[in-house]
Order: structure tokens, then C-alpha cells, then sequence
């Protein structure tokens, strides 16, 4: 009986250090790497969604890695600038925290952008996933949901959206919507998510859609109105929102996410360790809990399942460009 116990806990222990092993390992193929500050490459503003996840991951990163790392803002063309100074860093110690569409339809939407997603950049993270929220001006017609839906068609082209740039989810998202509603509302491209939401709350759009966290934000302060989020059913993130298939738009289930990439030229065994790292950062309750108040229901995946994600994305949202004629808007 002893023996049996003593080989049951040699079994226990070991099984219980393979993931310890599988780490020290992994960091035994990168040595002394890495050697310097790592920078986290944001294509958006401070305060923006995607600044508020790498400031989030950045600290306990560091602290895993055992070197600083910071967070840089590069804003513009829909967070297209930041991914391109990514895609060209050779220093190893350079990421993005990135959107669908940077690592996704950049490309399709604008063939002469500077970098190819799936040539220049290499999957690390899947971080979260997130509807977005279809919003309106608190002054907005229509006491209901599908009144408002009503009025947004009868005012054809007099109407704008914002959208956070060309070829971003948001800017997809409403032509989506447009396409399955009749509406005309003109595209209106912002630096970033916050600054459609101000925009909205000045009267120069009457709608958008925005991540949960910064649009319930928005309804809370008596600033903006949510009509529906934009999944196939209601999301935990705002539970209290109908989905677009309540309001009147069946057949509508559109996702933003957030990820972190790394150049092409980042060898396999970094790439390796900071997926690692990133997804079980980001699992964590601490960093899970802030998260999703941010308005992120964690994934946290290998950067197998990140890869998974963009081909099924290039899928659907290509579509949707290529049906909708949407490119170089």
C-alpha cells in the first residue's frame, strides 16, 4: 500500500511540474532574451480600447519577462500605421496590439498598403472578443428600437456614422447594417473609438457602433442611447441589451477583437514563449476581471488559435467588402 502511495505521488509531482518544465524549456530556446525594453505598438489613441488592453497586459508582462515594457501610441488609418511599424521592427523586442482588421482585410481594403497581415506579421495572442453596440444620439427619433430603424431609413444620405477608419469592424459593421436595413448614412472616419462617441454626443453623427464598455459609458451618463448589440443573441458583456435580431435585423452577428502580433521576422521560440505568457496573463482572474470591465470576454488562445480566427475573419469580412464595394472609401 505504502509503494502504491509513493508511486501515486511521484506521478502527482511530476505531472504537476510539466507545466513548469514546458516553460523552462521554452525559455531555455530564447537565452538572455529578452535583453531590453519591450514596446507594445497601439495604432490608437490613449484611452482607446485597444491602449486600455496593451496597458492592461504591459505590467505583468513585464514582470514575466523580467524587462520593461511600454506601450506606444502610433495613431491613424485605422490603427494601419501602427501595424506597418510593427511589421518592419528587426529588433525582436517589438509587438502590436492590434484589431481585426489590421491583421485581417488591411490589405483587400487597400492593396498599396505598406504590409501584407499574412506575410508581414505572425500571430501571438487571440486577448478578447467583443459585439459591438449600435448607438444613437440621445436626441435620436423614434421612442423605440424599431421606430429609430424607421426614421434612420427615411433620412437617407442626410445622416453620418463614425467609424474608428476604413476597413475597422466598425466601419464593416455598418455597411453590414446599412446593406440589411436600406439606410444611406455616409462614413465619417475617426482616429479612434472615443472620438466617434464625442462626436456622436456633439450632433455631427447620428450613429455608430461602439464597444460596449466605452458605449454604455455613454448611456450611463445620460450622453448617448444604445438601441441593440450587434452578436447573433444578447452578450454577457451588456445582457441588458437586446441583439439585433430583437430590433428588427435578423441574421446579424458581428465580433471586434483584440490580439497581440509580431513581425514576421520574430523567431518561432520568442513567438512561442510570449504567446505563453500573453494567454495566461490575460486568463488570470486579476487581469480576466479587468478585462471585462473594459468590455473583453478573455480568450487568451496559442497563436494556432489566433490564426484560426483571422482566416475565418478574412472569410466573412472579405466577403462582406468584396458584396459591398466598400475598399478605398
Amino acid at each position: 500500500m505504502r509503494r502504491q502511495w509513493i508511486k501515486f505521488t511521484v506521478i502527482s509531482i511530476a505531472a504537476s511540474a510539466m507545466p513548469l518544465l514546458a516553460t523552462a524549456q521554452n525559455t531555455s530556446k530564447t537565452p538572455g532574451w529578452p535583453n531590453k525594453t519591450v514596446r507594445i505598438i497601439v495604432g490608437f489613441p490613449g484611452g482607446s480600447s485597444p491602449d486600455l488592453t496593451a496597458r492592461t497586459l504591459a505590467e505583468p508582462l513585464s514582470q514575466a519577462l523580467g524587462q520593461p515594457v511600454i506601450v506606444e501610441n502610433k495613431v491613424g488609418a485605422g490603427g494601419n500605421i501602427a501595424a506597418d511599424y510593427v511589421a518592419k521592427a528587426t529588433d525582436n523586442h517589438t509587438l502590436g496590439l492590434m484589431i481585426n482588421g489590421n491583421l485581417t482585410t488591411a490589405k483587400l481594403l487597400n492593396p498599396k498598403l505598406p504590409y501584407d497581415p499574412l506575410k508581414d506579421l505572425q500571430p501571438v495572442s487571440l486577448v478578447g472578443v467583443s459585439p459591438l453596440v449600435l448607438m444613437a444620439p440621445k436626441s435620436a427619433p423614434g421612442v423605440s428600437a424599431l421606430a429609430f430603424l424607421t426614421a434612420a431609413k427615411q433620412a437617407g444620405d442626410t445622416w453620418s456614422y463614425g467609424s474608428p477608419g476604413i476597413g475597422t469592424v466598425g466601419h464593416i459593421g455598418m455597411e453590414l447594417f446599412k446593406s440589411k436595413t436600406g439606410t444611406q448614412a455616409v462614413h465619417v472616419p475617426y482616429p479612434g473609438y472615443a472620438q466617434v462617441a464625442t462626436a456622436m454626443i456633439g450632433g455631427q453623427l447620428q450613429l455608430s457602433m461602439l464597444p460596449p464598455a466605452l458605449a454604455m459609458a455613454q448611456v450611463k451618463g445620460d450622453k448617448l442611447r444604445a438601441i441593440g448589440v450587434t452578436s447573433s443573441g444578447r452578450s454577457t458583456l451588456v445582457p441588458e441589451l437586446p441583439s439585433m435580431a430583437e430590433v428588427g435585423v435578423p441574421n446579424f452577428n458581428l465580433e471586434i477583437w483584440n490580439a497581440v502580433a509580431a513581425p514576421k521576422s520574430m523567431p518561432p521560440a520568442m513567438v512561442a514563449k510570449l504567446a505563453g505568457l500573453v494567454s495566461d496573463i490575460a486568463r488570470s482572474p486579476e487581469v480576466r476581471q479587468k478585462l471585462f470591465a473594459q468590455g473583453w470576454q478573455v480568450v487568451g488562445s496559442s497563436p494556432a488559435g489566433l490564426a484560426n480566427r483571422i482566416q475565418a475573419d478574412n472569410v466573412l469580412f472579405g466577403g462582406i467588402i468584396k458584396a459591398l464595394g466598400v475598399a478605398n472609401q
